[in-house]
């Protein structure tokens, strides 16, 4: 079978369809930005950051929760505490703490699919370094033209020739050492992802656009964990475990699409309600260090073991 027909590359390894659905639409049709952010927000990102919790708050971590308190209980409630402080009094700095820890969420996810596909040490070596390489500097891209902007438009020409030729050298240099493969393509993806921050205008697109493809990952390997769990657990066969699942987070990504839309209103009370959804974003970043990490073996037994 062609790898472009594999569900699996289409969604996890090599997701650039909805990256370039969104390019197409937003400048396509221009005026119906809000409506592109809005449903994005709504199918994509927050259906993923409330995957975290039926994932996170299920019976099989609940003896992991007890002995990890302090990692599982208590450092959320600390994070929670600084979210609100820091949204309400320091806020640019917070939100420049925001879009760190995002990038290094989303880093160390693509990390982690490329690590979980890829078998050669020494391709998996060379990948690992040029994913964190390469955000890294798109990190830096974002923060000169959105936090401190000393690049302005009259350098975005100059600047993606530059990062074009030097993603196409390194490509090609891939491609010689270890050939065309689909672990290449789940090396494209890693490096693409945030590389809208050197075009966009909007800095939303910027956190949005290419991460739909970090959603599209995240969705369906959780899916696929809950719904293997399910198919094992004799207690769940009859109770329509996956729709569970699924429903909880259809809720909650209705109520945190409509909050974060709120942060355009000219009320400052609903423009403020925007802090909960990017608290609830933070708390997706560290427990997701924590879920998916499978130096851990209750980790190991209860996630990867489903995903290989």
């Amino acid at each position: 079978m062609n790898i472009f027909f594999n569900k699996e590359v289409l969604l996890v390894k090599f997701p650039i369809l909805f990256p370039l659905t969104y390019i197409f639409v937003l400048y396509t049709f221009p005026s119906f930005e809000t409506h592109l952010i809005f449903i994005t927000i709504l199918l994509l990102a927050e259906t993923h950051f409330g995957a975290t919790w039926p994932f996170f708050l299920n019976k099989v971590n609940y003896s992991y929760i007890k002995e990890k308190k302090i990692n599982l209980i208590y450092i959320p409630i600390l994070l929670t505490i600084f979210c609100i402080i820091g949204f309400f009094y320091f806020k640019n700095l917070f939100l420049l703490i925001f879009f760190a820890a995002n990038v290094y969420h989303v880093t160390r996810q693509s990390f982690g699919i490329m690590n979980l596909y890829t078998n050669d040490p020494i391709e998996k070596k060379n990948y690992s370094n040029l994913i964190y390489l390469f955000n890294f500097i798109f990190f830096v891209i974002a923060f000169f033209r959105f936090y401190m902007p000393l690049i302005n438009e009259n350098h975005l020409i100059i600047l993606n020739i530059f990062v074009i030729l030097t993603l196409a050298f390194t490509f090609i240099i891939q491609l010689r050492k270890f050939g065309f493969s689909e672990n290449f393509l789940t090396l494209v993806t890693g490096i693409l992802i945030f590389y809208p921050v050197c075009f966009v205008q909007n800095p939303v697109h910027a956190i949005i656009m290419g991460v739909t493809m970090h959603y599209s990952q995240y969705l369906f390997l959780t899916t696929k964990v809950i719904r293997q769990r399910s198919e094992i657990d004799e207690n769940n066969k009859n109770n329509n475990y996956l729709m569970r699942f699924l429903f909880i987070i259809i809720f909650y990504s209705i109520v945190m699409s409509v909050l974060s839309i709120f942060g355009k209103n000219d009320s400052d009370f609903l423009k403020n309600l925007i802090f909960i959804p990017i608290t609830g974003q933070m708390l997706h970043f560290y427990l997701d260090s924590q879920l998916w990490k499978f130096s851990e073996k209750h980790n190991r037994e209860n996630i990867l073991k489903f995903i290989q």
